[in-house]
């Protein structure tokens, strides 16, 4: 069995001792722990929601927003007339040195 198969076997056992403990507590004990247990679950689920709630919000304000497409145009335009004018560098690099093994033959 493999070290992944192993843990995930016990997060498994794990898993169902946890579902018989709680629903134990919850139903075959007395009410004080009931209503223990049902309050730390709220609670954890609360803390778990408004929490995810939270990163988000901490996410959105702290992450800078996006540049105008119109600039992002901009620079494509700039990036196009870069290439274009290499191109044509190398094309009339090339047309030279074909001119040049024309007058050598």
């Amino acid at each position: 069995m493999s070290r992944d198969q192993l843990i995930g076997v016990l997060i498994l056992i794990g898993s169902i001792i946890g579902i018989i403990i709680y629903t134990w507590i919850l139903f075959f004990t007395t009410e004080i722990w009931a209503v223990l247990l049902m309050k730390i679950t709220a609670l954890v689920a609360v803390i778990g929601v408004l929490g995810i709630l939270a990163w988000i919000g901490y996410t959105l304000a702290t992450t800078p927003p996006p540049k105008p497409i119109e600039e992002i145009e901009k620079e494509l335009e700039k990036e196009l007339k870069a290439l274009e004018s290499e191109v044509k560098k190398e094309e009339k690099k090339a047309a030279e040195e074909k001119t040049e093994e024309k007058k050598e033959k």
